[in-house]
């Protein structure tokens, strides 16, 4: 099943079962903002996260926002307990590359996170992003809040209405809470890759299509 061409979520009886601890640390400081990487944080800052296909670029894209306090990679919204990169490339731990954005939401909005996500990449692929094939490059957004859930899904509607127009398809991103889909922070090499590889692999691209924000609900 995993090596057909069209790849498939495992069930939660298929999924690998993981470990009941991580078996590496997490770096201290993030390479580039100089902020711890893990919790807790600052008393006033938001946690949002997004998945958008792997996870070097897109971790860049947020740590170039001004108002983001820090970021890390990691895995996110599978069955599998404290995963590897090998296990969650292997389409057996239903996990997405997921990166994890602390904010001040003095300084940045969460609609403007959104505009950043829905804008890096091409939310209508399913299960890839570009050339990067399988269930871990999965578009999907994980909310902390009602708040966020709210922002989220009417951010979606409409993109999707200038998506329709500029003649893309059907946006297939995942919209979830985090409350049940914990985070596993990724390998310590995986962790701001694109600062000590500024060479390396980046394998999104957006639509091209720009993203309306700071609205309510989508324009009828």
């Amino acid at each position: 099943m995993y090596l057909s061409r069209t790849p498939v979520l495992p069930t939660p009886e298929q999924a690998l079962k993981g470990r009941s601890e991580p078996e590496f640390p997490v770096p201290e400081r993030h390479t580039v903002l100089g902020n711890p990487l893990v919790g807790p944080y600052p008393e006033g800052l938001e946690v949002a996260d997004f998945a958008l296909g792997c996870f070097w670029g897109a971790e860049r894209k947020f740590w170039q926002t001004a108002g983001v306090w820090t970021t890390l990679v990691g895995y996110q919204g599978g069955y599998t307990v404290n995963p590897a990169y090998e296990e969650v490339c292997s389409g057996l731990t239903g996990h997405t590359e997921v990166v994890r954005v602390v904010f001040d939401p003095q300084k940045v909005s969460y609609e403007q996170l959104l505009k950043v996500f829905w804008e890096a990449h091409n939310p209508t692929q399913g299960y890839r992003q570009g050339n990067d094939v399988g269930t871990q490059y999965r578009s999907a957004i994980y909310t902390h809040s009602p708040a966020q859930a709210a922002a989220a899904e009417a951010s979606r509607e409409a993109y999707q209405q200038v998506l329709t127009r500029a003649n893309h398809g059907a946006i297939t991103t995942e919209l979830r809470p985090a409350a049940d889909r914990p985070f596993y922070p990724a390998e310590p090499y995986h962790q701001q890759y694109l600062d000590k590889n500024p060479a390396g692999y980046c394998g999104i691209g957006g639509t091209g299509v720009s993203c309306p924000i700071g609205v309510a609900k989508a324009d009828g």
